[in-house]
């Protein structure tokens, strides 16, 4: 009988023993998951912008790091160098890399589309910002209208020149969203005011200098030119410095609202600028990044309207254009 029980006060002993120990265990465990939690592994997202040569997309670059430093996330912005072969490069050095996140901002709309689907081969969220990518993978775009702020720049050189103007259209990268996008826009002013000549239309890839070569061109071809349409600003002036040294006298408009675009409408070197918000579109693309690294659900689209820029409102533009 003693050794019976004996036999049974050992099995409690050994049983309550396995239980400390379990329990142990389960506290070291939460305890290593409490303080890696606290300890917070940084977010780590990367950002692709088609260059990082021009003032628009630099806006687009300080207020993404601006926004990623207030949220307390690690981001490495690289520079596209105006060549989609090289963002593809950038988006897999980004995965190997361990980003949790990317955002995009494409040269070219399908050239670019790669880019997608190599994020969410890695299932990592990516989302789109300014410059949209043909395909449906993408978690989620931000930007803004472009077919708008071809309708809206288009509108405004007409009510300067007229409805039966001789006009020239400098376009930016073929084949990126916003020279398609911003070129419908202007087509459609157009249909409706079928007495407007186009005279030439190139692009001069969103370059100023490359505008001012193709104006120099245009104004040795062409004996009467009304006005020209810039599908952004950079080229709107580049135009417009060659029409200077020409002497000569051309109202230009443009995309954009960066500095020298608001001194130039102010001054009356530009009709008006389309404002596009580079840092409203920036910090709302990180915004929308973070809530799909965290697994909340995103829209489709977060669309940020385009603001025309004269010289009777252009002193409103000067703080939000910082």
């Amino acid at each position: 009988m003693k050794r019976k029980l004996l036999s049974v006060l050992l099995c409690l002993g050994l049983a309550a023993g396995l239980a400390v120990g379990c329990g142990a265990a389960d506290k070291d465990a939460k305890k290593e998951k409490s303080d890696t939690e606290d300890s917070g592994k940084k977010v780590k997202i990367g950002m692709t912008l088609y260059s990082l040569k021009n003032e628009y997309t630099v806006r687009l670059a300080n207020a993404a790091e601006d926004e990623a430093e207030k949220l307390g996330i690690e981001l490495t912005v690289y520079d596209g160098n105006y060549d989609a072969s090289t963002q593809i490069s950038q988006v897999e050095t980004m995965i190997a890399d361990g980003c949790d996140g990317i955002i995009l901002n494409p040269q070219d709309a399908e050239a670019c589309s790669p880019c997608v689907d190599k994020a969410v081969e890695a299932g990592i969220p990516i989302v789109g910002v300014n410059t949209r990518v043909k395909n449906d993978k993408l978690t989620s775009y931000v930007g803004s209208e472009d077919v708008k702020a071809g309708e809206m720049e288009t509108q405004a050189l007409l009510d300067k020149v007229g409805t039966d103007a001789k006009i020239v259209i400098i376009e930016g990268p073929m084949g990126q969203s916003a020279q398609i996008e911003r070129r419908e826009g202007i087509q459609n002013i157009l249909d409706k005011n079928p007495g407007v000549e186009v005279l030439a239309e190139k692009t001069a890839n969103w370059s100023r200098s490359e505008a001012m070569t193709v104006m120099e061109t245009w104004l040795q071809a062409f004996d009467e030119i009304d006005g020209i349409i810039g599908e952004n600003d950079e080229m709107a002036l580049g135009a417009r410095e060659a029409v200077k040294a020409a002497n000569k006298d051309i109202p230009a408009v443009g995309v954009d609202g960066i500095t020298d675009a608001l001194d130039a409408v102010e001054d009356g070197n530009l009709v008006v600028s389309i404002f596009q918000n580079a840092d409203g579109q920036a910090r709302k693309a990180v915004q929308v990044l973070m809530d799909a690294v965290n697994g909340k659900d995103v829209d489709e689209n977060y669309w940020i309207e385009f603001e025309e820029v004269n010289k009777d409102n252009v002193a409103d533009f000067r703080e939000r254009a910082q």
